[in-house]
């Protein structure tokens, strides 16, 4: 997957500028792809310049004039191209998880404090996807908004983020206390 998909996906309901793609990228997004503010600008400048996106300028009196960018026909098309393709395996590429695997050799102190701090930032984003799904289903229970609601994909995405942090949380937690109890042991002797 390139960003474009992740950019064309994003612009699929409604039309946004820069500032509210990566807003959008920030809370809903972020969660299966990352990029910079200045990532995203350049690909909407690509994407205009393919005719993947349009835009077209908002004269605001009080602020900067903005460009606000929609996915046109031929977007569309290269979404459904990108979406019929065998998607590839996901795969994890995390620096923490290379400490942790050298964590028989190295001082463990600084390994724990980082599995802790990973689970605090992962707590974050839990409690930001909940935020997130209650808004996108409103009144409704879960089961519910998954057979009648409205955008079912950035809901079904957002759910995939909050079962990844909540697995990430679970086993920091667990690693670190289980370093922690390896270590108390060795210091009784």
């Amino acid at each position: 997957m390139a960003l474009r998909h992740a950019v064309l996906a994003a612009l699929l309901h409604e039309e946004l500028s820069g500032y509210q793609l990566a807003k959008a990228f920030d809370t809903g997004v972020a969660n299966f792809w990352h990029a910079l503010p200045q990532q995203l600008y350049a690909e909407l400048t690509r994407l205009e310049t393919e005719g993947l996106v349009t835009g077209r300028e908002v004269v605001q009196d009080t602020r900067p004039n903005k460009r606000l960018f929609t996915v046109t026909g031929a977007g569309l098309a290269e979404l459904e191209r990108f979406t019929a393709a065998t998607a590839k395996p996901s795969f994890i590429r995390d620096d923490l998880l290379v400490k942790v695997h050298a964590v028989d050799h190295v001082n463990a102190d600084a390994v724990i404090a980082q599995l802790r701090e990973r689970a605090a930032f992962a707590e974050a984003k839990i409690e930001l996807f909940g935020s997130l799904l209650r808004t996108m289903r409103g009144d409704r229970d879960e089961e519910e908004f998954l057979r009648h609601g409205d955008r079912i994909g950035p809901y079904l995405t957002c759910l995939c983020g909050l079962t990844f942090e909540e697995g990430n949380r679970d086993w920091c937690l667990r690693g670190a206390a289980a370093l922690e109890e390896r270590r108390a042991a060795r210091a009784r002797g």
